[in-house]
């Protein structure tokens, strides 16, 4: 049987990640022009909670692999039952999220069955009967339009808040089927010996609302009202690459090229010049605010509000302001 998609659902250890709803509700929708239905792959160990979650979102079948060697996020172990999967189900598209693993998978899987991978697309629709994706390049200062062979496989990651999710309330009887692990932990070089978590409660390429500190917060004590603010909003925390290069805030908090690239509902930049660097990661947020003394920092021209004055008076109150709505 030929499937129109195949979405690989990323979870760590039974916590899905949002971007699979996300890709799923593409594949959704892209199926029925692309003349089949959708499967999804579940890949880890006791996974039979994350198969559960995908029966009734719509998906036609659900695969699933599970075996110890697929607990943690591996190459090896991960692609050998997605190429088999591939070859076995022909599928016209396969779709993964744009994350660093979806990345890493799809282009090894694609070069394994002789395709290639469009990736990073804010858009995919049919022109004219045919397949086509649209991707930022040149730092999100153009869109490029990649038009698909008409061979399959055809594969391509999607961005994050770009796609509008699958819905929860589908067929329930969905048929899951076993798939192989092809692969033996021995055969694995790569091994993982240990994991560190951060310590923040929001994962900053999730969340809605981001605030973001730059070179303006002055060092890592300025950084304590910026995480106020983000607290009280329930937000992600984010900063520029001037200041994690400074040493103010770990890399692990950049927004930019070379970090992080977000697009929440809201984005708030607190003593950010808005350096092209920093504009890559952040700029297709759906609201900018920007707080900063310079009235000619190139952050105004992308701002939808602008505040032009010291980020250590506004952002305490706006907490505040945040704070005695709240209680109302």
């Amino acid at each position: 049987m030929s499937a129109g998609v195949l979405v690989w659902i990323e979870h760590h250890r039974g916590q899905i990640d949002p971007i699979s709803w996300e890709v799923l509700g593409a594949a959704l929708r892209l199926a029925p022009d692309l003349g089949g239905g959708v499967d999804v792959v579940v890949l880890g160990e006791d996974v039979d909670d994350v198969a559960q979650q995908c029966v009734s979102c719509g998906a036609d079948r659900v695969f699933v692999a599970d075996d110890a060697s697929l607990a943690d996020s591996r190459l090896e172990p991960f692609s050998a039952p997605l190429v088999k999967l591939v070859q076995s189900v022909h599928p016209q598209l396969v779709l993964m999220g744009a994350t660093n693993a979806g990345l890493e998978l799809s282009a090894h899987v694609a070069a394994r069955v002789g395709s290639a991978v469009a990736a990073d697309c804010t858009e995919l629709l049919i022109e004219q009967g045919s397949l086509v994706a649209r991707r930022p390049v040149l730092v999100g200062n153009a869109i490029s339009k990649i038009a698909f062979s008409e061979s399959t496989p055809r594969f391509a990651t999607l961005r994050r808040h770009c796609f509008e999710p699958a819905g929860r309330d589908g067929d329930s009887n969905v048929q899951i089927i076993e798939a192989s692990t092809e692969i033996s932990e021995q055969d694995i070089p790569t091994k993982v010996l240990g994991a560190e978590s951060s310590t923040s409660d929001v994962s900053l390429t999730d969340a809605r609302v981001v605030v973001s500190g730059g070179r303006g917060v002055g060092g890592s004590e300025g950084f304590k009202p910026i995480s106020e603010l983000a607290e009280v909003l329930g937000a992600a925390m984010g900063a520029s690459r001037a200041a994690v290069d400074a040493g103010w805030i770990p890399y692990e908090h950049q927004v930019g090229q070379t970090g992080k690239t977000v697009q929440p509902d809201l984005y708030i930049a607190c003593g950010i010049s808005g350096a092209i660097q920093h504009l890559a990661g952040m700029k297709t947020s759906r609201m900018i605010v920007a707080i900063n003394q310079n009235a000619d920092a190139p952050i105004f021209g992308w701002a939808n509000y602008g505040i032009v004055g010291d980020l250590f008076e506004y952002v305490p109150a706006l907490t505040e302001a945040i704070r005695n709505h709240q209680e109302v």
